[in-house]
């Protein structure tokens, strides 16, 4: 007798099998393209010194940008204890748990089970007109419904969970920027109220002697009651300032300890030398390059995570376009069954069960089509963010260099004024000790040169902050 060989399959399947290869290595999520950044090709012009060379903002650590051993303290221990740092940490791993997920659709699930069926069958259905009772022992192995992913809808949401995953980690990465920045300028924002606190109690100090002075000379007869009201309001206004400026400083400490996470380490009444930067510290702190916008698609990290976020969306569009097609799905098990549990593993008592579905969506009342429209939608919100934050950080940039081509120049031109006040106050003073002067002139000399080294501290303490700004708009931040 002839044995014959398998059959050969038809043409019809060989097409279908055919059809299948190739819808199993295409994607339907549309090609990913980078938006073209809505900003100008450079920075308005702030000054020829923007263009030269040196090491980028992105490639200096803190510890280089900063050189105060007690900020450097600080921001280290806000890095630890920032709560709004841990919470971006829990988000990564919130995010990298919801990409563990998708992956693991693209895999089988197997099931090992073993279960046992004890069931009574009424007389009208069971052998010879009587009712019994039944038992079924089952142990095996059974692999749920399988989609197989021909069209990419499963590798699609993959891909969206892991540019998710990626994106929440640039974000916990901005936040680390922010932190820094935030920590510098809170450090130096208490120090300029401290050192502007120290002046107005020096003030106060001089003030108060004064307006005694003047007290037991009008109990004297040696001056009026107007010398003595004039005297009172210089007194009560040097207080109100020195008051404010008291509740200035506290609130910028209970912002800093916000930031930092604990409370601080004790800070001296008094500015010790150093805790402000001097204007080589400044010079230094402003003379980072610029660059183009363009090295801001890659430095900072808020504008790589809405970049991360737009490509999340653009690879939901092809899970959502695949939700048209069929969707094929394999059911299998393998194992055994018995009457007895003793004979589960006997042979013959073995069995299986292979069943290969296909789900064609025919009336599901305009969901998948409501769903691509979602992900369409979606992914043009991920566009208009990710335009936006590219803006923002031109923004950002712009301002910072702005302000910097005119605060040095600004410092010094009050430096000046308050130079030019101190000595106006030293020359009315002798005027006034050889009888050329009233007193009225010294105390206007006094409150004017007041206000200049107020106005001087202030000046600096924007030159410092607006030199963390720009270090942070460029990206820097990163040890």
């Amino acid at each position: 007798m002839i044995k014959r060989g398998p059959a050969l399959p038809s043409p019809r399947r060989l097409g279908a099998i055919g059809a299948l290869a190739l819808l199993a290595g295409c994607a339907l999520a549309p090609p990913y393209q980078r938006p073209d950044a809505p900003v100008a090709p450079a920075y308005p012009a702030a000054g020829p010194e923007l263009a030269g060379a040196g090491a980028s903002a992105a490639d200096i650590g803190w510890r280089g940008f900063f050189s105060d051993p007690r900020l450097r303290q600080l921001i280290a221990a806000a890095l630890e204890h920032n709560r709004d740092l841990r919470t971006a940490a829990l988000r990564i791993e919130e995010a990298r748990a919801q990409y563990g997920l998708a992956s693991a659709e693209r895999l089988p699930t197997l099931n090992a089970a073993l279960g046992a069926t004890r069931a009574r069958a009424p007389a009208a259905l069971g052998q010879n007109g009587r009712a019994g009772v039944g038992e079924r022992f089952d142990a095996g192995l059974s692999m749920p419904a399988f989609e197989l992913d021909y069209l990419g809808r499963v590798r699609s949401l993959g891909q969206a969970a892991l540019s998710l995953y990626l994106a929440t980690e640039e974000a916990r990465q901005a936040a680390h920027l922010a932190v820094v920045a935030e920590t510098a300028k809170a450090y130096f924002t208490e120090r300029a109220l401290a050192e502007q606190y120290a002046l107005a109690a020096q003030t106060l100090a001089g003030r108060e002697r004064t307006f005694e002075l003047t007290r037991r000379r009008l109990e004297a007869g040696a001056a009026s009651r107007l010398d003595l009201r004039q005297n009172e309001t210089l007194y009560q206004g040097a207080r109100a300032t020195a008051l404010t400026l008291a509740r200035q400083r506290a609130q910028a400490e209970n912002a800093l300890t916000l930031l930092v996470g604990q409370a601080p380490a004790a800070t001296p009444t008094t500015v010790p030398a150093g805790a402000a930067p001097d204007d080589a510290a400044l010079d230094a702190m402003n003379a980072l390059p610029a660059g183009l916008p363009s090295e801001l698609l890659a430095r900072r990290p808020d504008i790589r995570a809405a970049e991360l976020r737009l490509k999340a969306a653009n690879a939901n569009i092809g899970a959502a376009r695949a939700a048209f097609f069929p969707r094929l799905s394999l059911t299998a098990a393998l194992g055994s069954a018995s009457p007895a549990f003793s004979g589960l593993f006997d042979s013959g008592s073995g069995n299986w069960s292979f069943a290969p579905q296909l789900l064609l969506p025919i009336f599901d009342g305009g969901r998948n089509r409501a769903n691509l429209s979602l992900a369409d939608t979606r992914k043009n919100i991920a566009v208009a963010d990710y335009e936006k934050t590219i803006q923002v950080a031109f923004r950002e940039v712009a301002d910072a260099l702005a302000a910097r081509a005119y605060l040095g120049e600004q410092v010094a031109a009050q430096r000046a004024v308050r130079e030019a006040q101190g000595e106006r106050l030293a020359l009315l003073q002798l005027r006034f000790d050889n009888g050329v002067a009233s007193a009225l002139d010294v105390l206007d000399a006094q409150r004017e040169l007041f206000s200049a080294e107020q106005s001087l501290v202030q000046a600096r303490l924007l030159r410092t902050t607006t030199a963390i700004d720009l270090y942070r708009a460029l990206g820097g931040g990163v040890e």
